[in-house]
């Protein structure tokens, strides 16, 4: 099977495996691990903050910097289609207690006329203060996109001038970041703190980090127990994690061309599917509506095919390359898709 439904499917490589072997099997949530304080340290000095702590998931990670940043309570200024959102159960309200505005954007970018519209930094007697601003990049809802640096730039301003902290959710930062030819401190420095994850494009079998200041991770560490993220012997996993950020990072524009050439077959097959200049990482959502058959339906046929895709939305399909994903299986993909589009 050729599978692009995720980068999560990714495979630690034979460097991870090896690292693992010989990790150390101190107890993080008690005394602490040397390998999961080398990964911490890492991850910290990669996004340029002060600190770092190593959790089970990207979906936990952005659950603890909600809890940890929120305790103001008050509203969550996001853009609309936003994973934590979409597709993370509800946490920001039914475990952080936290409400949200979900805000239009373009490309995953928030309009930033309506955040200064609706930032507050403080209750009042009619309405909720903002407790903190959340951007997401690359985004997923928007087919992978990266949010440009001076967006960015401009919403940390703006939360700043009102004093409420902004977070970055960047599951793929580090996609977003060669995107954009820059390092991933780069982009963090637009926020007070950071989230990613080891266990997409980069490879590692499991993990992300939440990176900040000293003060936002030692709390972030109390909710991370709160929320059963503490993890005992996680010395091997966190070697799987300094491999990746060592060895992987550089990779990555690989994948990108593999999502690009996708795109550009798929367009190819009918223009309505893609247009390849939206694809700017390794995510390729494609538009099935012009055949009349629904993406679970389209899912269930590529699988037939030998090729595994999600569906993200009723019309809509998701693929996503990555290391195991070269030429070859760009192609087969391409071929098995034009031969049900033949079949409208």
């Amino acid at each position: 099977m050729i599978d692009l439904r995720s980068d999560t499917v990714t495979q630690p490589t034979e460097a991870m495996l090896d690292a693992m072997h010989s990790a150390t099997f101190g107890d993080d949530s008690r005394d602490g691990d040397a390998t999961v304080m080398k990964l911490e340290a890492l991850a910290a000095a990669r996004t340029g903050k002060e600190a770092a702590t190593f959790v089970p998931s990207g979906t936990m990670s952005n659950l603890v910097s909600l809890l940890a940043h929120g305790d103001r309570g008050g509203e969550v200024l996001v853009e609309g289609t936003s994973h934590i959102l979409t597709a993370e159960l509800g946490g920001v309200g039914n475990i952080a207690a936290m409400f949200y505005r979900g805000l239009p954007g373009a490309r995953g970018a928030m309009d930033v006329e309506l955040l200064r519209e609706h930032i507050r930094p403080r209750i009042n007697r009619n309405q909720l203060g903002t407790a903190l601003v959340w951007m997401e990049t690359s985004h997923n809802a928007a087919s992978g996109a990266v949010l440009p640096l001076a967006h960015m730039a401009e919403v940390f301003r703006i939360a700043h001038e009102n004093e409420v902290p902004v977070h970055v959710d960047g599951a793929r930062v580090f996609n977003a970041a060669a995107a954009l030819g820059v390092s991933a401190a780069e982009i963090a420095k637009h926020s007070d703190s950071v989230s990613f994850c080891v266990s997409k494009g980069l490879s590692a079998p499991v993990g992300s980090l939440t990176c900040g200041t000293h003060e936002f991770i030692e709390r972030a560490r109390g909710f991370r127990r709160m929320v059963g993220g503490n993890m005992r012997q996680a010395g091997p996993i966190a070697a799987a994690g300094i491999v990746a950020l060592e060895n992987m990072v550089e990779r990555l524009p690989e994948d990108h061309r593999t999502a690009k050439r996708l795109a550009t077959g798929l367009h190819a097959i009918d223009s309505s599917i893609i247009d390849p200049a939206t694809v700017e990482t390794n995510l390729v959502r494609a538009s099935v509506r012009a055949s009349g058959r629904q993406a679970a339906e389209w899912s269930a046929q590529m699988k037939q095919r030998g090729v595994l895709v999600s569906p993200c939305a009723t019309w809509d399909l998701r693929f996503v390359t990555h290391r195991h994903i070269g030429d070859a299986e760009v192609d087969q993909a391409i071929s098995a898709f034009a031969d049900i589009w033949k079949k409208k």
